[in-house]
């Protein structure tokens, strides 16, 4: 009985979760996610295409699947995919200059000829091309989620109303993720939107970065990384005193003038390099040569604040 009860337990706890809705903020590796499902789509694209095309996420949002899909209503054509291990449905759409873009990369364009701009149906090959399409995002569905799930996506159909593209109540929350496509001097927009409740058992595994830090790393590059970064040569500037000066006094100056300096031997030296501030030091002498000793952080911020309160 035990077993069934908590079972019971962690479902009514699913369903309170469903019911108030996934925080975004809370769930980092969720943009992870989708910036690999950006990455995969562009590396695929590369290798049937001549022209140079670039994916980019936008946005991830929360709303109401039938808002969102109302939004594409008449100018998108969506693939409905199925999720057996979540027990869900999500889709994939792709809207009307995201479609033409595309037809024009993959034959060949070059981007003299205007973009189209009418708003007639699909055509036949402009459909072909949108299923190709689908197709191909099975594969970058399952490496972006890769990290969290391991889940296959099977893709079922298309449709170009919005209507037809049912994945559960119209009104039930869901996570809206759009990406902007880049090519030939012109864009077009694919969205990709999932049901909260296939996200919500995973949203242990989305709140955590340590995956998203540690997944894609590759030791050796990091070492070869870290070797030349720690044999760059960088030049350092000890400065004991500033004053400031007007061309009109530097103008004035002559050979064998003395510049008089606040600073007394007690004073302390800042230290930095490239004019970024880095250390307070004391000035010293060694071996005959003049040394400094660090002393203390410098802290930008606190010594702005410092400035400009009184004291």
């Amino acid at each position: 009985m035990a077993p069934k009860s908590a079972s019971k337990h962690h479902d009514i706890r699913d369903m309170l979760l469903d019911a108030a809705g996934l925080s975004l903020d809370r769930l980092p590796m969720l943009h992870v996610l989708f910036d690999r499902m950006a990455t995969f789509c562009a590396d695929g694209l590369r290798q049937v295409a001549a022209s140079q095309a670039y994916y980019s996420l936008s946005s991830v949002e929360s709303g109401r699947i039938g808002d969102v899909l109302e939004a594409y209503e008449g100018m998108a054509i969506a693939g409905i995919f199925n999720a057996p291990s979540w027990d869900s449905q999500l889709i994939v759409g792709f809207d009307r200059d995201f479609i033409f873009t595309m037809i024009e990369v993959l034959f060949g364009a070059d981007g003299s000829e205007p973009p189209v701009e009418d708003e007639r149906s699909f055509s036949n090959i402009e459909g072909r091309v949108a299923q190709l399409l689908f197709e191909q995002m099975t594969k970058a569905l399952k490496s972006a989620f890769a990290l969290v799930s391991d889940t296959t996506f099977q893709f079922e159909r298309q449709e170009t109303r919005m209507d037809f593209a049912v994945i559960g109540r119209r009104n039930n929350l869901a996570v809206t993720a759009k990406f902007l496509l880049q090519a030939l001097n012109r864009g077009g927009e694919m969205f990709v939107t999932i049901p909260q409740s296939a996200l919500t058992p995973l949203r242990r595994a989305l709140a955590s970065t340590s995956q998203a830090e540690t997944g894609g790393r590759d030791p050796k590059w990091a070492q070869k990384i870290r070797d030349e970064v720690n044999r760059t040569e960088v030049e350092l500037r000890a400065v004991l005193d500033e004053h400031e000066v007007t061309l009109g006094d530097i103008a004035a100056f002559k050979v064998g003038q003395i510049l008089k300096l606040d600073a007394t031997p007690a004073s302390r030296v800042k230290l930095e390099s490239a004019a970024q501030p880095l250390f307070w030091c004391h000035l010293g002498q060694s071996d005959g040569g003049y040394v400094v000793r660090l002393d203390e952080q410098i802290n930008q911020h606190q010594d702005f604040i410092d400035d400009i309160l009184p004291r």
